[in-house]
């Protein structure tokens, strides 16, 4: 064994047990004592050491989407998007590249039931010969906000409250009543979308707009969206219970057992694009995170097909350690201004520091699978063996050189500083196109749900006025079946 290239694996496992220095451990299951009923020796080190790592097994919980599961497999690209971008692992069909995803809750606690109402996480780590590309998306198209400065806020009120630790419905309509652009996300939560039957039966949304870059600087807006071949399922709030007493973790087990049969779960990818000109044109913000894109303007095109095959070999390694980053683009892809995706980028990456380490990138499931090299050096668990003596560039001593030039957006940027909403808000036209979209019946279940989380004891009669003003400009009936059912007069 070359100790310089070894990296701890199970596949170099000793037959008996050692401590985490690698010394033989001849009795794993009695202390080191003074006689045998003794007092415990403080120089008994692999008791301590075992104690210790144990004490420690635990990182700390995601601050959102605690509760996961994750798989891998890979995506194959069926159509051809090179007129679109220079991106590697899109340049031709027939291209495979390996990955892995996370599927989660976003506000419940690491051990809470898979059927709460909740959306849900849907992130995909595409290990490409460029670097990692990370869709860190949604199963709902769109977010309770535009602005990102408001996400703490929206989460803090979502979840337990903070005397009690309990969810109470009160805290997050007394918030989101301050929040108009919220009612879309809002239907889609409380529909029967909140609650998906499994993981496997569930869309994926990027929710925000993307700059797709050719290799001269061509770009275009860009949404993707994920469709199971399968076709979506959702669990009504009866069977949620029903599922949920059964086994609290059904999604993560439908997953794992699908992989272990070979029933191997897949979607197709799709993108809408529009070009930047024309985002004038609209009577809402395309990049606006709490709007979607209609597809009869945009409609959806197929880009390629994801297959999770195979199932994670270890939980925490490639589950809890498993981390994200909106940031993590590839030449081809770029950001837009979209609020949320801007600060995205830097607080993803920020919360992996503190959660895992500086050093999250050099766990073996978020490392890029390509070469790589820079000159973040040292730091809390850096376990990449290094033998450089230049750790600055540049330098004569050292050959790396700069990257060939990869295309950026070339759009000129001019204004004065603001802290000020988007011009074009609409906030309600969606959400009514979306509620009278559904039938009857499911109209009817949107509001008693709303109606029994107004009921409340604590949402007081202008909370509720505020909420029936908007769901009446959402759609002039909901705003009438609402008060009807909260025993309040109709706004409109």
């Amino acid at each position: 064994m070359d100790p310089y290239k070894h990296r701890p694996s199970s596949a170099y496992n000793s037959p008996y047990c050692t401590t985490n220095q690698g010394a033989p451990v001849w009795n794993n299951t009695s202390s080191l004592t003074l006689g045998n009923r003794g007092p415990v020796l403080l120089e008994d080190y692999h008791l301590i050491e075992k104690l210790s790592v144990f004490t420690r097994e635990r990182i700390p919980e995601r601050v959102v989407h605690a509760r996961g599961a994750s798989a891998k497999g890979f995506f194959e690209v069926t159509h051809d998007v090179s007129h679109l971008t220079c991106a590697d692992f899109l340049r031709s069909p027939g291209v495979q590249t390996p990955l892995i995803v996370r599927f989660s809750t976003v506000i419940h606690e690491r051990g809470s039931p898979e059927t709460l109402r909740d959306p849900r996480g849907f992130a995909v780590k595409f290990y490409t010969r460029e670097g990692n590309f990370d869709i860190v998306g949604n199963n709902i198209p769109v977010f309770f906000t535009r602005d990102a400065i408001q996400f703490p806020d929206v989460i803090r009120a979502l979840k337990p409250n903070p005397k009690t630790h309990i969810q109470e419905p009160w805290r997050y309509l007394d918030y989101l009543s301050h929040l108009p652009e919220s009612c879309l996300t809002f239907l889609f939560w409380f529909d029967d979308w909140g609650i998906p039957s499994d993981y496997r039966h569930m869309e994926g949304f990027g929710v925000h707009t993307f700059k797709l870059l050719t290799q001269n600087g061509k770009d275009t807006y860009c949404k993707f969206h994920w469709k199971p071949t399968c076709g979506q399922k959702f669990l009504l709030d009866e069977q949620a219970v029903i599922v949920g007493g059964t086994n609290h973790s059904h999604a993560t087990k439908d997953l794992q057992d699908a992989i272990a049969s070979g029933n191997y779960p897949e979607w197709k990818l799709y993108i809408q694009t529009m070009n930047p000109a024309d985002e004038d044109k609209l009577d809402f913000d395309p990049l606006d995170t709490t709007k979607i894109w209609p597809e009869d303007l945009f409609p959806l095109q197929p880009v390629g097909r994801m297959v999770l095959n195979k199932n994670i070999d270890n939980f925490f390694n490639e589950n809890e350690m498993l981390a994200f980053n909106p940031g993590a683009i590839v030449p081809g892809i770029y950001y837009t201004n979209d609020k949320m995706f801007q600060t995205r980028t830097f607080a993803y990456g920020d919360t992996q520091r503190h959660r895992l380490g500086p050093n999250y990138l050099q766990l073996p499931v978020n490392a890029p699978k390509c070469s790589h090299h820079n000159n973040h050096h040292d730091g809390f668990m850096n376990f990449l063996h290094r033998d450089e003596e230049v750790d600055y560039f540049p330098s004569r001593f050292d050959p790396v050189r700069n990257a060939e030039r990869v295309p950026i957006p070339r759009d000129v940027i001019h204004g004065r500083r603001e802290k000020v909403c988007i011009p074009k808000e609409n906030n309600f036209s969606q959400a009514g196109d979306l509620f009278r979209s559904w039938p009857r019946d499911r109209q009817d279940r949107f509001i008693k749900r709303f109606a029994d989380a107004a009921s409340d004891p604590k949402v007081t009669h202008e909370i509720k006025s505020v909420w029936l003003s908007y769901w009446s400009q959402c759609d002039r009936s909901l705003g009438q079946r609402l008060a009807s059912r909260l025993g309040m007069k109709s706004l409109l």
